[in-house]
């Protein structure tokens, strides 16, 4: 017999809802809603003065070249993040789903990252890769690699795509954990004894049976890629070497805290704000037809 939650009073189900609907309110509506209307005006500095200028702020925004290169390196950036970082995670999931003795320390410790601040994050991978102290810099140097993100853009690239993928791996593990743990075991026994080989098993059962899964991290991971990673990029390249590091949300900061340039700023964070809206719906309305529940 199926159960349910009755409840008698008819306010209560609002009153439940009630804080969740003020923190959306006010930490997404109203700055969504002020981010739109600056976009909109022009001020100065101090923000004490502004003039409205229409979509002039949009216009001058897609005539620079700066922000142009930047929907270049955030599209490599955030492929990169949910590519790599979801096929590390899966493997470590798979590999701790098998191991019997000592799993529980295993999966304490993958899970450990995941508590580290993304700022501390990114100040220890740039430890970890500093030209002139940094140990595994060191042995890349020993190795004949030239290794310097100051001024190589493409390694800088790397330093912030492997401190934001170590950072994000945790939390995939935990989902890919969860959803191997939920597999009903005789399907994949039943595999076995006809003969299909592991490779055979994981890519035929697996895999299509860990699809929700993988479609949820897929979203959450784009849009780590595109906002959560802000820390990590101002703590180790600052944008740099030029703006090969200047990622969209980036950016954003960039010109509205150092340029000053406020009504740009916003426009910006508009302009994001839509992006990361329109690659979510397209994935829930093309991607998710692939997904089998």
């Amino acid at each position: 017999m199926e159960k349910r939650v009755v409840f008698g009073h008819k306010t209560l189900p609002y009153l439940l809802l009630l804080p969740q609907l003020i923190i959306t309110v006010v930490f997404f509506f109203l700055p969504a809603g002020q981010a739109m209307w600056q976009s909109l005006r022009l001020e100065d500095a101090f923000g004490l003065s502004s003039e409205f200028v229409g979509l002039d702020n949009f216009m001058d925004l897609f005539s620079q070249q700066a922000y142009l290169d930047s929907f270049r390196v955030t599209a490599v950036f955030s492929i990169l993040v949910a590519v790599v970082g979801l096929g590390v995670s899966l493997l470590l999931a798979v590999m701790a789903d098998r191991v019997i003795r000592g799993a529980g320390l295993y999966k304490t410790l993958l899970i450990w990252p995941y508590a580290v601040a993304p700022a501390v994050v990114g100040v220890l991978w740039l430890f970890l890769f500093s030209p002139s102290v940094g140990i595994l810099a060191v042995a890349l140097r020993q190795a004949g690699v030239d290794w310097n993100p100051r001024l190589d853009g493409n390694q800088a690239m790397l330093l912030v795509l492997i401190a934001a993928v170590w950072k994000q791996i945790s939390y995939n593990f935990l989902f890919f954990l969860a959803g191997l743990q939920s597999i009903p075991r005789s399907l994949i026994e039943a595999a076995a004894i006809d003969g299909a080989s592991p490779s055979r098993r994981f890519w035929s059962i697996v895999f299509p049976l860990l699809s929700p899964t993988t479609f949820f991290l897929l979203v959450v991971n784009i849009i780590y890629a595109f906002f959560d990673t802000f820390a990590v990029v101002d703590t180790t390249t600052q944008g740099g070497p030029g703006t090969s590091t200047s990622i969209l949300v980036y950016k954003v900061y960039s010109d509205g805290f150092r340029g000053l340039d406020l009504g740009s700023s916003a426009a910006q964070s508009v302009v994001l704000m839509f992006i990361v809206i329109a690659l979510t719906v397209v994935q829930f309305r093309y991607v998710d037809r692939k997904v089998q529940y």
